[in-house]
């Protein structure tokens, strides 16, 4: 995989956390830290995409004839099969 060089300005506050990070040595340097900090935005971002198809099957399924509780139960129950719970 090709590296592309990318130039930023953060504020002064931005560089000290940046700074603090890695002499904390959470990271090696300020370019790992922000390709973590990217790789966690994908990360949240494809459970967002995912969360959003699940919310709209839910919403094409229509409405269900089964009560709040019943709909828990099933919910739960699958997630012990699945062991999950």
């Amino acid at each position: 995989m090709g590296l592309v060089k990318k130039s930023i300005t953060v504020t002064e506050q931005q560089n000290d956390w940046i700074k603090n990070r890695i002499v904390n040595g959470d990271y090696g340097n300020d370019s790992e830290y922000l390709r973590d900090l990217i790789r966690k935005d994908k990360s949240e971002n494809d459970k967002l995409i995912k969360l959003q198809a699940a919310v709209q099957v839910g919403l094409d399924s229509g409405i269900s004839e089964r009560t709040f509780e019943e709909i828990i139960q099933s919910v739960e129950d699958r997630l012990r099969n699945n062991a999950e719970l």
